[in-house]
């Protein structure tokens, strides 16, 4: 039973392959060590969702299953509480994921979850040959 004291935020999972194909039309917060893609489904009321992805490039199976547990442990830590209702968000490993403090790691996924992809800047063209 939930009382009054518990305002901790759950969050949910994201388990099957539509849910996380709808989530890549949403937003793409870019960085070094991950790509963390966010999605407004519209509904306040309901939970944030979360799911994870770690493509085979990435290593063999014990350092996929190493940056997942990584990734998860950081959002039940401390990600958890900036993910907004409503909300799906998929993060998308990189393989710098396992060579960074887990303190490190934690800071980045909270700061990218808060803050918002920096615009693009705007200039003549957008070709690399001109």
């Amino acid at each position: 039973m939930k009382t009054s004291k518990d305002k901790k935020t759950t969050v949910g999972r994201l388990k099957s392959r539509p849910q996380f194909l709808a989530v890549r039309n949403g937003e793409a917060r870019r960085g070094r060590t991950f790509l963390l893609e966010v999605l407004d489904r519209k509904q306040p009321d309901e939970p944030p969702r979360v799911g994870f992805t770690v493509t085979k490039k990435h290593g063999n199976a014990v350092e996929r299953n190493r940056m997942r547990r990584r990734l998860k442990e950081a959002v039940r830590k401390s990600a958890g509480f900036a993910m907004e209702n409503g909300h799906d968000y998929v993060i998308v490993a990189r393989r710098e994921v396992l060579g960074i403090s887990f303190s490190n790691l934690t800071e980045q996924l909270a700061a990218r979850i808060e803050g918002r992809q920096k615009p693009k800047s705007v200039s003549g063209t957008s070709s690399r040959k001109a």
